[in-house]
């Protein structure tokens, strides 16, 4: 039987984070300290994607390298998982929440949503 890939990522998240408590002595830490450390990480780790896709315009720009973007990116999600996990959500809760988020997200943009300010008033419109 094929185990669901997020359900894999989860558990190797787990697994690692558990890993690293025991390791370091981390284990008095609280999920609100975890949630600013990690944001705190994940913040760094965006700065270094930005840093790979010339967002400073105020210097000549380099060639992007497809391999570099995608390593940040998986370091983000390193830490948005882990997050997760601290959170106590699993992957099951965060597929179901983000379906859910999705539908609405369309809902927005197709102004049915019950949440106001999404309407469109483009030239579809006129």
């Amino acid at each position: 039987m094929n185990k669901d890939k997020l359900d894999i990522i989860f558990n190797m998240q787990e697994s690692f984070d558990n890993s690293l408590i025991a390791k370091r002595g981390l284990q008095d830490i609280s999920m609100e300290e975890w949630m600013q450390k990690e944001v705190l990480a994940m913040i760094s780790e965006l700065a270094e994607l930005l840093d790979e896709v010339n967002f400073k315009w105020w210097k000549n720009k380099k060639p992007v390298e497809p391999e570099k973007v995608k390593e940040e990116l998986i370091d983000i999600l390193h830490f948005f998982v882990s997050m997760c996990i601290k959170a106590g959500m699993d992957s099951k809760e965060v597929f179901t929440r983000y379906i859910q988020k999705n539908k609405e997200n369309f809902d927005r943009q197709d102004g049915i949503s019950k949440k106001q300010g999404y309407v469109f008033n483009g030239a579809e419109e006129e």
